[in-house]
Formats: structure tokens, C-alpha cells, sequence
């Protein structure tokens, strides 16, 4: 119960009433709770319970601004970032479809949200960098075809992209970031003004 009272907390929650029902040791908890708090909540709530908290939501009322939310502390993946100074580096890779090979070697820096050909864009977050900060990468970079010939076939083992929905994409993005969201898919990018307005300075 603990980590769910941590999480709660840490999206501005405020708990009104805590009680014990029945014997199974079952805590009613009542809470006060921003609605950009709730954004994501759900799974939150579910992996720091075990799988076992029940989560109903209804309106309050109106209230001040409680301040800001953090969620995550973890970078983004990007497909290409025009300008980053931190990173301390300049990339342009194209548009294109990802491939295997290069989401085999991008997955060990974090979990992705794209599989094989998936038709990806310049911008585009791919993936949660395991680390604070962004980091850019090429998922449609392909294997060099060589004249060796080699007696077994390599395979390569992807993880399960994650499937995020629209609420936990926008739970997920930061003032710099987009969702895009179409009839086939939702997508997340970095916004292209905040690029712009970062290389000119």
C-alpha cells in the first residue's frame, strides 16, 4: 500500500480518507486528485499494486493549480533530433521503414514503440531511453550485405514493442513533445518549433 500512496502523492494527491474493509486486509483509500494526475494512472496504479487495486474516478470540483506533475524521468529514443548541444553531436538520418537489424541494436538502450517495418518519420520518438535525456538513433539503417558466406543463420530476437495508448502517451510526452494522433495509429514526436527555437540560439 505504500507505493500506492507514494504514486498518488507524487501527482499531487490528497488523501481525504484511508480505511480498512473486511478481513482480507482490503484499504479503502479516498483521494483528492488533479485530472492531469490521472493521465496514466491506471497502469501505474496496477503495477504498484500487484495487480490488485481497483481504481473509480468521478468529478469534484474545480481547484487551483496543484503544480506540477512529473512522471517520468527517463529520455526519449528519436529517430532524429535536428540540433541537440547537450548530446553535443548533429544527425540527419531519412524517413523510412525501421528494420530489424537496427532495432536489435537500439533496443539495448531502452524499450521500444515501433517494430519492424514500421514507416517511421525525422522526429519521431521511437523509444524510452533507459537514461535522463534524448538520445537520437537510425531504426532504418540496414545490415551491410558482404561476399562472406557463413554456415549458420543468425537470428535476431526483438522484444514486444510497447503499446501505448493515447492516454499514456499523453502522460508521457513533456512540454517539448507531440502527440499525433491519426485513424490507423498514435504517435508521439518532438515539436519542431521547440528544434527550431533551440538551434538559433
Amino acid at each position: 500500500m505504500g507505493a500506492v500512496v507514494e504514486l498518488l502523492g507524487r501527482r499531487r494527491g490528497q488523501m481525504i480518507d484511508m480505511q480498512g474493509v473486511g478481513a482480507e486486509g482490503t484499504t479503502l483509500l479516498k483521494y483528492k486528485i488533479p485530472t492531469r494526475g490521472l493521465l496514466g494512472l491506471r497502469n501505474a496504479i496496477l503495477t504498484a499494486s500487484r495487480g490488485t487495486a481497483i481504481l473509480n474516478t468521478i468529478f469534484d470540483s474545480y481547484g487551483p493549480w496543484a503544480g506540477d506533475i512529473v512522471t517520468r524521468d527517463q529520455g526519449s529514443l528519436l529517430l532524429n533530433m535536428i540540433d541537440s548541444r547537450e548530446i553535443g553531436f548533429q544527425v540527419a538520418f531519412e524517413d523510412g521503414s525501421s528494420t530489424s537489424y537496427a532495432i536489435a541494436s537500439s533496443q539495448e538502450r531502452g524499450q521500444m514503440f515501433i517494430g519492424p517495418g514500421t514507416e517511421v518519420y525525422k522526429g519521431q520518438i521511437v523509444g524510452i531511453h533507459q537514461r535522463p535525456g534524448d538520445l537520437s538513433l537510425n531504426v532504418c539503417k540496414k545490415k551491410a550485405a558482404t561476399n562472406v558466406r557463413s554456415n549458420k543463420e543468425q537470428t535476431v530476437v526483438l522484444d514486444t514493442p510497447l503499446d501505448y495508448s493515447l492516454d499514456d502517451c499523453i502522460e508521457y510526452i513533456q512540454e517539448d513533445e507531440l502527440v499525433e494522433v491519426t485513424p490507423s495509429s498514435i504517435r508521439m514526436c518532438k515539436n519542431p518549433k521547440f528544434a527550431a527555437a533551440k538551434k538559433s540560439r
